[in-house]
């Protein structure tokens, strides 16, 4: 038997008024009518975000990182002159610098200026510095990364490093005033340890 379309069980299909939803959950918004934050508004979200980004920007190199540019050739071979580096400001707030870290830290002339050169001694150890290398407590150092013959300076050696102090070397050993000329160095003075080369271009890679 042929069915009329009139005895069908089916929903009715609803007719939405211009601008209403199909879903009945309000009115659509007319899309040829602004809908964006008024220009004031605007201004201020974007000066918010531009302060938001300096905060961050500041946090950043305050407490998490920072980057420096190598002006000397006391690094050598390990840091170029020109190298960029980053240093990590983060990690000595919970660990002490370790033997063969690179880090920058205060220089000790006091004038404001940073200094970067690797951890070689640590609180406790005995260094001294005769024919052509480190001695650390009675141990001749292993050095690959140093360039050159490693010759004492003015300090008198050997020495024990101080509490809370590190002994500090150039890589580059005839050309680097280091703590055989100022002695060990605080830790508190350490800003980061140097963790990443990221210029130029054929550099880019981590600090060893």
């Amino acid at each position: 038997m042929a069915h009329t379309d009139h005895n069908e069980d089916h929903e009715p299909t609803r007719e939405h008024a211009p601008g209403s939803s199909p879903f009945g959950d309000g009115p659509i918004a007319d899309r040829g009518a602004p809908t964006g934050p008024s220009g004031l508004r605007a201004v201020g979200e974007l000066v918010a975000m531009l302060v938001l980004a300096v905060l961050l920007a500041t946090a950043v190199k305050t407490f998490i990182v920072q980057p420096f540019a190598i002006p000397s050739a006391s690094m050598n071979p390990t840091l170029e002159v020109g190298d960029r580096i980053v240093a990590d400001r983060f990690t000595y707030r919970f660990t002490e610098p370790r033997p063969g870290d690179v880090v920058v830290f205060e220089a000790p002339t006091g004038d404001g200026t940073d200094y970067i050169k690797r951890v070689i001694a640590i609180a406790g150890q005995s260094v001294d510095v005769r024919e052509g290398a480190v001695w650390i407590d009675g141990t001749a150092l292993a050095e690959p990364y140093a360039l050159g013959v490693t010759q004492p300076g003015p300090l008198a050696l050997p020495l024990t490093v101080p509490p809370e102090h590190v002994w500090l070397m150039g890589d580059n050993r005839e050309d680097s005033r280091d703590s055989r000329w100022f002695g060990p160095q605080p830790v508190e003075n350490i800003v980061g340890r140097a963790f990443f080369i990221y210029w130029p271009p054929s550099g880019v890679g981590g600090v060893r």
